[in-house]
């Protein structure tokens, strides 16, 4: 008698087919696994290494009903960190839903090169029904807004993003086991009188393509022969508030098209453009180095769009923008004919009302641990722009860290006990290591040596009050993650890496010991990594600041922003549409027409 069992093992592997041959045998198969057959109830029962073959395949199930059933993942967004877990997860054992008000994922870096025609909409985007069915797993998409979480019962309510001419919105419901919380965040306007009626922003593709008809409407309507050279004025004078990258590019970008394109098409009203930038501190691109963000002052200057620093927007009204200016106090109205409002982000009211049911209240995003587990809720993860990493402080566990380390309970650490936890500290409390590196020390020997005095010195251990002492400082060295898509990015890899491996890792621990419990931490904490940035600053010139203080700034840099931003777009089509845009571009210029 021969049996063929074909399952698909977990993480993508091919069906393995094994052929057994008889009951009560055994075959060794690929990758390590042996089927054993054996009559059981009358019927015939498979395991491989002494588990149950579908337990094996679904290892993350739950048994329903006598019958095996994947655990549900729900994810709501499609944005870096919602797609950047999808396009990681390598585990066949989740059954996983995502919920969306977009049908696609919008590479965002280059949403500014779309207000002005530079790049098409199109082209920056991918079907995330295309990304999914290329992973091979199941997962189900569903077009819609999710607008109340409920953590108790573990459901999320949605209701449909469809207009409404379709039938009226359709709400329902949806299970989970985990949820992914990644939806992003909201502009934030600061509770500033008539942004949310009068500004644009620029978060979404949608944001950007009416950017750019509203900037063709506003030469066309100045065109018009019967307006007065004050309204002229008015009409092509485009204010930029917020002096971040996404502001300075955008900035950059205007300006190109008006001079560029804009300025040969229309060229009776190329003396009235105006591009003014507000930005309420004393410097544009304040996280960029200062040789940096000199550069881009000087240029803009050079270019002749208006900066205007330390100036606070306090109103908008549909044809005129109010600061006060931090310099004189007093305040200044602005006319204008288009205002894109660009000054950081706050979270959406779906996440404040989960942060309200959970205990989160008065923050800016949820709190989450270094796992990304979100803090007072079980099987919920939140990543991206929508939360924050809560990172713990050394001083807080000081206590429970000696402890642990001081194994024979002396009070006293020896130098053997405080090295076996060195790397445990480290990884647990990441401040520690970045304090080392500022100190310019290679290792804790060098703290310990520079701040015990001559006498401790002599000791070889470390009592409870010379080990705070020792670490004391570490603490200052906190700092919240920036909200960009490299760390939304990097928190979706991490996350489908952890879950790829959920019951691999909770027989073998590998991440750092529990100072505050028992054995090991199940996963290393999240950690992430800077590759650099850019600030692309028009003419053809960027400027880069990537790690090891390396800056480069120029037209050469301009190339490699092109290289860079082509190979991360997330999928050949994007990289070759979106190259295909830049040379039409180099060759025809800018589209102004109005569609």
């Amino acid at each position: 008698m021969i049996i063929c069992l074909t399952r698909k093992i977990e993480h993508g592997f091919l069906d393995c087919i094994y052929s057994v041959y008889g009951p009560n045998s055994t075959y060794n198969g690929k990758y390590g696994y042996n089927i054993e057959l054996f009559c059981s109830g009358g019927g015939l029962v498979a395991t491989t290494n002494g588990r149950s073959l579908y337990h094996s395949v679904y290892a993350d199930a739950v048994q329903q009903d006598g019958y095996w059933k994947k655990k549900k993942v729900v994810v709501l967004g499609t944005g870096w960190a919602g797609t950047s877990f999808l396009k990681n997860l390598k585990s066949s054992s989740y059954d996983v839903h995502v919920i969306s008000p977009h049908n696609y994922f919008a590479f965002t870096p280059l949403l500014p090169s779309i207000t002005c025609g530079t790049v098409e909409a199109r082209s920056i985007v991918e079907p995330i029904r295309s990304i999914t069915k290329k992973k091979g797993l199941d997962i189900e998409f569903r077009e819609a807004e999710c607008y109340k979480i409920d953590a108790e019962k573990k459901m999320v309510f949605c209701r449909s993003s469809q207009d409404t001419n379709l039938g009226g919105r359709e709400e329902f419901s949806v299970d989970y086991d985990y949820l992914i919380i990644a939806m992003g965040a909201k502009s934030n306007t600061f509770n500033t009188p008539g942004v949310e009626e009068n500004a644009h922003f620029l978060k979404g593709v949608e944001d950007a393509q009416r950017i750019r008809q509203t900037v063709i409407d506003c030469f066309e309507r100045a065109s018009l022969p019967n307006l007065s050279e004050e309204e002229k004025k008015r009409t092509l004078h485009f204010v930029i508030v917020g002096g971040g990258p996404t502001g300075v590019e955008f900035a950059a970008e205007l300006h190109d098209f008006a001079v560029e394109d804009l300025a040969a098409l229309y060229p009776s009203l190329k003396d009235y453009v105006k591009i003014t930038l507000l930005e309420a501190g004393d410097h544009i691109l304040n996280m960029f180095d200062k040789r940096i963000t000199a550069f881009a002052e000087e240029k803009f200057q050079r270019d002749g769009i208006e900066l205007k620093t330390g100036s606070m927007v306090v109103k908008v009204t549909d044809k005129e923008i109010s600061t006060k200016e931090s310099a004189t106090g007093e305040f200044v109205s602005i006319p204008y004919g288009m205002v894109v409002w660009s000054t950081g982000i706050g979270p959406r009211p779906q996440v404040i009302d989960f942060m309200n049911q959970i205990g989160q209240t008065n923050r800016r995003a949820l709190a989450t641990d270094e796992w990304l587990r979100v803090e007072g809720c079980d099987g919920v993860y939140a990543l991206g722009d929508c939360a924050t990493v809560n990172q713990r402080r050394v001083m807080e566990d000081i206590s429970v860290i000696f402890s642990k380390a001081d194994k024979d309970k002396s009070g006293a650490l020896a130098l053997q006990e405080f090295q076996e936890v060195v790397g445990d500290i480290c990884e647990r409390y990441p401040q520690v290591g970045i304090y080392l590196k500022k100190k310019q020390m290679k290792n804790f020997a060098a703290l310990l040596k520079k701040t015990q005095s001559d006498t401790q010195k002599q000791s070889t251990e470390l009592d409870i009050e010379s080990f705070k002492s020792l670490l004391s400082e570490v603490d200052s060295q906190m700092k919240n993650l920036p909200a960009t898509a490299q760390v939304a990015a990097q928190q979706g890899e991490y996350l489908a890496s952890c879950f790829s491996r959920m019951d691999q890792c909770e027989k073998y621990p590998e991440g750092p010991l529990r100072f505050r419990g028992t054995g090991r931490h199940r996963f290393h904490p999240f950690r992430y990594k800077h590759f650099g940035q850019f600030a692309p600053l028009g003419g053809e010139q960027t400027a880069a600041q990537l790690p090891g203080d390396w800056i480069s700034i120029g037209h050469s840099t301009q190339w490699l922003w092109y290289s860079v931003y082509t190979s991360k777009l997330v999928s050949w089509r994007t990289r070759i549409l979106v190259i295909s845009d830049w040379g039409r571009r180099f060759v025809f210029g800018r589209d102004s027409s109005r569609i």
